[in-house]
């Protein structure tokens, strides 16, 4: 995926958080957008790190340790897994097919760890 295509998907992602979840705004102010942003670059970034090393489980425990970090600064789980539920749904026509499908398979395979960590009180 090259970088404009990389902005612009990370662009209508945080669009559509912050058109779904209008208090983030309250919450966070400019500085959260800003910050869910980089956190979408990270996450392009870490699915293509897990592509290149074939290796779904780099992304997994990516999503671990991501789920800690932003649960200890009162951002909920659930909002972990609307963006990436809205990653999935952004990026099919926008990468290679092999791309595509390994991410696509990272992603639900991250969304089924969150949502069984959410089920158990925690990933």
């Amino acid at each position: 995926m090259d970088q404009q295509m990389k902005e612009r998907a990370v662009e209508e992602v945080v669009q559509q958080i912050y058109e779904a979840y209008p208090w983030l705004t309250e919450k966070f102010g400019d500085n959260g957008r800003m910050r869910t942003a980089e956190d979408n670059f990270h996450h392009l970034d870490h699915l293509e790190t897990a592509f290149q090393m074939d290796d779904s489980g780099f992304f997994i425990d990516y999503t671990k340790w991501l789920e800690q970090v932003l649960t200890s600064r009162n951002v909920g789980t659930e909002l972990i897994v609307d963006n990436f539920e809205r990653l999935s749904a952004v990026l099919p026509g926008k990468l290679d097919d092999e791309r595509e499908t390994a991410y696509m398979e990272y992603l639900q395979l991250a969304l089924s760890e969150l949502q069984q960590a959410g089920e158990q009180g925690g990933v």
